[in-house]
């Protein structure tokens, strides 16, 4: 199809008015600033139509019908006039028919109405047609009243930077459809635009949702694409499945936690937000799918049900399983997320050395690098036993010293993490990683991993305790005795072999 105009602007005239005399209107504001951005995107002028003239009472003209079926796309201006207007539910439906009609509603999977919120509306209130779609909000919440605010383009303070972050999301998706439309294959429906990998960027609570937005636009820039791509059901059955369906789409997941618990799904007894995390733990268990949970550094749980999400994540394993937990800057988020979808596959893991005949065992000694000279003791009794001893990397950018750890894991007999200077923090992320071996394509687990706790002495060494690995506390000098109950974990040592 060839068309006329490319954006057709629906909107109720009352939501153009200017709040104070001499301004320009909002919708004016949008129109002009969409006009621009989409030339320098597009490297062409865009056509954009709305019919700044009828007033008054709501009335379907007949110019406005003869215009419909030659707009590329429609942007709905959501408000409680607009659901509340005759001639803009008109203008909806009537292209939405005629999308139908000729079997183009969507490009490149992506929908041709574009659903502006102006003012927030209870979402079974909208048009059925905008129920499904992910919604540009021009508004931001107050955190104490809850009273919805509207982004402005002036003046020129936190809400107005806020504004043109939503005007660009807006701008390059819209671009990326018109791309999309001008490149057609036979039957005259739009072919796909090209994607990199997919990432699953999880829905999060209002107060982080200007991260996620700078995310999602980043992601799109670097030629990624973001699911999900229209809003997750608010019923716990109908949300499990798209979630089951987007995740398996996905190479990574990456999951915002704010300050707020979120919204609990009908039928469920915890937020969408720990649901998302829950389904992508068992992708990750089941497909390999690498995750990233991130803490802003200033979270602060304001509720006690979010304080105990947050805890679990920050002590419960399988909450955590097969991600990285950050607690760090967005901008530093965003270079881990890069350095994660940079990483190649890992590679197939081989049989296990004591298990394939022959073969010595290979114990993947791990520890940080301010104890690199004080682990040389064990390293060298592990060697003298007859281990091959693979030491811990500390060369080389983070993503290749991070892609070496995770092929360590897969490929050694057993593990041990030397816990000399390092933190407590440092200790339980290298634990944590004993559990997500096999998203990393490990099939046979460890044969046997230890916690070898060395000096300097600490309190909290003292203390420390867990399930999930042997804890040797080793002796002052150093004494291989110590390790006699690791040795009997190796199948080599079971059955006697030397």
């Amino acid at each position: 199809m060839r068309f006329d105009s490319d954006i057709f602007i629906s909107y109720a005239h009352i939501d153009n008015q200017p709040l104070t005399p001499g301004d320009e209107g909002w919708i004016t504001n949008l129109h002009h600033a969409l006009e621009i951005r989409l030339a320098q995107l597009l490297g062409e002028e865009p056509k954009i139509w709305r019919d700044p003239k009828i007033q008054g009472n709501d009335y379907f003209d007949t110019a406005i019908v003869s215009q419909l079926p030659k707009t590329a796309l429609l942007i709905s201006v959501i408000t409680p006039r607009y659901l509340k207007s005759e001639w803009c539910r008109k203008e909806l439906e009537e292209f939405s028919g005629l999308c139908e009609r000729y079997g183009q509603i969507e490009a490149g999977k992506k929908s041709r109405i574009f659903k502006v919120v102006k003012t927030p509306v209870p979402i079974e209130q909208t048009p059925e047609q905008l129920q499904r779609m992910l919604g540009y909000e021009f508004f931001l919440r107050d955190p104490e009243s809850g009273r919805p605010v509207e982004l402005r383009p002036e003046p020129a303070d936190g809400a107005a930077r806020k504004y043109w972050s939503k005007l660009e999301d807006l701008a390059y998706d819209i671009a990326q459809i018109l791309e999309s439309l001008k490149t057609t294959n036979g039957a005259g429906s739009p072919s796909a635009p090209a994607a990199g990998p997919v990432v699953f960027l999880a829905e999060t609570t209002f107060d982080l949702a200007a991260e996620r937005d700078a995310l999602r636009r980043e992601l799109l820039e670097h030629g990624y694409r973001v699911l999900p791509e229209r809003p997750l059901p608010l019923a716990a059955e109908e949300l499990e499945r798209a979630l089951q369906e987007d995740l398996a789409q996905s190479v990574l997941s990456v999951h915002l936690i704010g300050e707020r618990y979120g919204v609990v799904p009908d039928g469920a007894e915890v937020s969408m937000v720990d649901l998302q995390n829950q389904q992508a733990v068992r992708q990750s268990r089941e497909k390999g799918l690498r995750r990233i949970v991130w803490l802003s550094r200033e979270n602060q749980p304001r509720d006690a049900r979010q304080a105990a999400f947050v805890d679990k994540l920050r002590k419960d394993p399988t909450a955590i399983e097969g991600a990285e937990l950050l607690q760090t800057t967005l901008e530093n988020l965003k270079i881990q997320i890069e350095a994660r979808l940079r990483e190649p596959a890992v590679a197939e893991p081989a049989e296990d050395a004591a298990e394939a005949g022959g073969e010595v065992p290979r114990i993947y000694l791990i520890c940080d690098r301010d104890d690199q000279a004080e682990v040389s003791a064990l390293d060298d009794y592990l060697f003298s036993q007859g281990y091959e001893v693979i030491p811990s990397l500390f060369e080389g950018d983070e993503a290749t010293v991070r892609q070496d750890h995770q092929e360590n894991l897969c490929l050694c007999d057993a593990a041990i993490i030397y816990y000399g200077k390092a933190t407590e923090v440092w200790l339980r992320g290298k634990l944590r990683d004993f559990l997500k071996v096999a998203g990393w394509g490990r099939k046979k687990p460890l044969a046997a991993r230890a916690i070898y706790i060395g000096a300097p002495a600490r309190p909290d060494k003292e203390r420390f305790r867990t399930h999930e690995a042997r804890v040797i506390r080793g002796s002052e000098p150093f004494s291989g005795d110590d390790l006699k109950p690791f040795f009997a974990d190796i199948p080599r040592h079971k059955t006697g072999e030397t």
